[in-house]
């Protein structure tokens, strides 16, 4: 029994350091070939680099695939990040990088779109305001309408509460060029969601 116990909190020792333990500090521990640290990093972010995936690819099966490749190139590459953005930040720009290029292949979609001028918007967001358990299906058929750069904006703002400068690093586009196009992703956003049926918006 008493052994048994022993193996209980060595196991919760060891979940508390791996808690502890920061994304920078696993990734320097995976370049400096810790497999462990790895399996660490994987649980922790593989699940939101999959739904991010998913949104832009529209696939489970090609999903997963691309989750593997990214944490792939994660062991592959840790020794190469400089820590100029925080470690989720590099893993959604990877993952980005992989969606887009199975996108390409399959000639699923081109999200290239000519910059506009920038408009500051302060207002509150139509999908923020809206009962989200009577219209979650409403809001995601709306979502999917959007232009493909304006579909990404409102993922990484609102599913990944992603900054606008971490916007603007994993989709390689300046701060501004991010406020511009969540502009119009909520301007569209609006009306779609008002030609379903939406007229007005909780509070």
């Amino acid at each position: 029994m008493q052994n048994v116990i022993a193996l209980n909190d060595a196991g919760r020792q060891g979940i508390l350091a791996a808690r502890a333990t920061t994304d920078d500090m696993l990734l320097a521990s995976i370049a400096a070939g810790d497999r462990t640290a790895m399996h660490t990093l994987y649980a922790r972010h593989n699940l939101r680099v999959y739904r991010f995936i998913l949104r832009m690819v529209r696939d489970p099966a090609t999903a997963e695939d691309l989750v593997s490749q990214v944490f792939l190139d994660v062991w592959r590459t840790a020794r190469q990040f400089e820590g100029r953005a925080q470690v989720s930040t590099w893993l959604l720009s990877i993952a980005r990088f992989k969606a887009l290029t199975a996108l390409r292949q399959r000639q699923h979609e081109d999200i290239d779109q000519d910059d506009v001028l920038e408009i500051a918007d302060v207002s509150d967001t139509p999908e923020a305001a809206l009962d989200r358990t009577k219209t979650s299906d409403i809001l995601r058929a709306c979502i999917a309408k959007l232009s493909p750069a304006h579909r990404e904006i409102i993922n990484l703002v609102y599913y990944h509460e992603m900054s606008v400068e971490e916007v603007g690093r994993i989709v390689g586009i300046p701060q501004s060029t991010v406020k511009t196009r969540m502009f119009y992703a909520r301007k569209q956003l609006a009306q779609l969601l008002k030609s379903c049926g939406v007229e007005s918006i909780a509070a």
